[in-house]
């Protein structure tokens, strides 16, 4: 029993944070931000009473009525996220009461930037055992909750949205195949929002200070990111004895134009193999990857049979590659 991708679905808020916008708040240009990461613009949730289980539910209804199933027919909800609406309950418990997901259980995975095909691939796992017919998986972030938009560094990257994929079981080969998943703690500082949690729970200074927005160290981020994605997206094809040729799509994570260039350059995959939408819905942090497999579904870049190179670099640092064949 192997697990596969049975439907793909995106939300992503109507407002939109263009260049423009940015360039009468920092110090910046529309064409710096495409020169340097490629990024036109990106969804923003602008209603304070909406956080990131509004966006979650949206993508999980939509799958749902897309696969013609009922919510009570979820066994598991998992949703990938750095911006849950809350330290606890878990964002999956909003969201299954938002379904009226009745039979579902589940729980939140933190892994930033790798977090939504980690938990696709923990998903799969509870297919493959045989317990689990139906697991949803989500990646969602309201990433503009928890950005400094003085800060031109890291304004320019960040949007609002979720994606989500239904996971159900399959005797054949059309599934998810492997994966290779790494950490790294030593470059956790890289990448981070220091405030908020049980070392620096909020207080006056850690606001005065502004430990509750991302802080990035950007030349680091872009040199870690762009050779660990290519080089474990490597080693998975390697592993399974595929080439490039063999190859349909790279769906990278949407960190950053140029990161994903270098990556798919080291790969040698030619540039209608990388699916590239980061300039219209910037860095959505989890949602990336699953709102970028949409986008290929949509466009007929992929059908069944395609091998699917997933690729992922994030805060931690965490990294990983997964690979899919295909099944509809």
């Amino acid at each position: 029993m192997r697990a596969a991708i049975t439907s793909v679905s995106h939300y992503v808020p109507e407002d939109r944070l263009t260049n423009d916008d940015l360039s009468e708040m920092v110090n910046t240009s529309d064409e710096w931000i495409m020169s340097h990461v490629g990024i036109r613009e990106r969804r923003i949730l602008k209603d304070k009473d909406l956080a990131t289980s509004h966006l979650c539910t949206k993508a999980a209804e939509r799958i749902l009525a897309d696969r013609g199933i009922a919510p009570s027919e979820i066994d598991l909800i998992i949703v990938a996220t750095i911006t849950p609406d809350m330290t606890f309950p878990a964002t999956a418990c909003l969201v299954q009461n938002n379904i009226g997901a009745e039979n579902a259980w589940g729980f939140d995975l933190s892994a930033a930037c790798a977090g939504f095909v980690y938990a696709m691939t923990v998903g799969a796992q509870f297919i493959q055992a045989g317990t689990h017919k139906r697991v949803l998986v989500i990646g969602g972030d309201k990433m503009s909750a928890f950005i400094d938009y003085t800060d031109r560094n890291t304004c320019i990257l960040f949007g609002d949205g979720a994606g989500a994929v239904l996971l159900e079981p399959t005797e054949d080969d059309h599934c998810i195949q492997d994966f290779i998943f790494h950490v790294d703690g030593s470059g956790g500082e890289h990448l981070c929002q220091p405030g908020g949690g049980s070392l620096h729970p909020a207080s006056h200074e850690t606001v005065d200070k502004k430990m509750h927005v991302i802080r990035q160290n950007g030349r680091a981020v872009m040199k870690f990111a762009s050779t660990s994605m290519a080089d474990v997206s490597g080693r998975i094809m390697e592993r399974n004895g595929l080439t490039a040729e063999d190859i349909k799509l790279l769906v990278p994570h949407q960190a950053n134009k140029r990161i994903i260039a270098a990556a798919a350059r080291r790969m040698k995959l030619p540039e209608e193999k990388v699916l590239i939408n980061i300039e219209r819905f910037g860095n959505t942090t989890d949602a990336t990857v699953p709102i970028a497999l949409w986008e290929a579904v949509e466009t007929g870049r992929i059908e069944r049979g395609d091998y699917i190179v997933m690729a992922t670099a994030g805060g931690g640092y965490a990294w990983g590659s997964a690979l899919i064949k295909w099944a509809y």
